[in-house]
């Protein structure tokens, strides 16, 4: 009996190391031969897109956790993350009652409609995406060009748009100056 639980244990082992070794072939043979079309004007099959639609979502929800987030934003931080958005995330992202511009249209995946989307994820997630950005997707990571508090700015912003009117969104933003962007 012990030696067919050896050998059972044994089968299963060798099953794993030769369909990871399999596996590992695929993807290089994929690589290698250019069998996968990365051309931006075909989407993605649905089970990539749901593929890297869970690997990011899962991700960002991962390292989120571990941002303190601000118990509440002033209207002055929601103003202030207006200007931000509306010159460096509108043109891919749209707005109440503005579109997202012509070329941002060509980009796949498309980048989320925030009208809508943004219902979908909590403070700390928005500021770790707009920091970090998220790769093979042209969201930039302005971490490194903008401060924390910033950023903050931005997700109060972004979390005030599911509901938002044309005009409330017209109304953001209008101080002069978008320090410099």
């Amino acid at each position: 009996m012990e030696k067919s639980k050896s050998s059972f244990t044994k089968g299963i082992a060798a099953g794993v190391v030769l369909s990871a070794l399999f596996g590992l072939l695929l993807m290089l043979f994929v690589a290698y031969t250019g069998a996968y079309n990365i051309a931006a004007s075909q989407d993605h099959s649905p089970f990539v897109r749901w593929l890297f639609s869970t690997t990011m979502n899962n991700s960002v929800a991962a390292r989120a956790d571990e941002l303190e987030t601000p118990n509440e934003f002033s209207e002055a931080q929601i103003d202030a993350g207006a200007q931000h958005y509306k010159a460096m995330c509108e043109h891919c992202h749209a707005g109440p009652g503005v579109k997202r511009a012509e070329w941002a249209e060509g980009m796949l995946p498309q980048p989320p409609h925030l009208v809508e989307e943004a219902a979908h994820w909590q403070p700390n997630e928005v500021f770790w995406l707009v920091k970090h950005g998220v790769r093979m997707s042209a969201m930039p990571a302005f971490g490194e060009t903008h401060e924390d508090a910033e950023l903050w700015d931005i997700a109060a912003f972004v979390k005030q748009l599911p509901g938002m009117t044309t005009s409330e969104y017209a109304a953001l933003g209008q101080q002069a100056g978008t320090h410099g962007h």
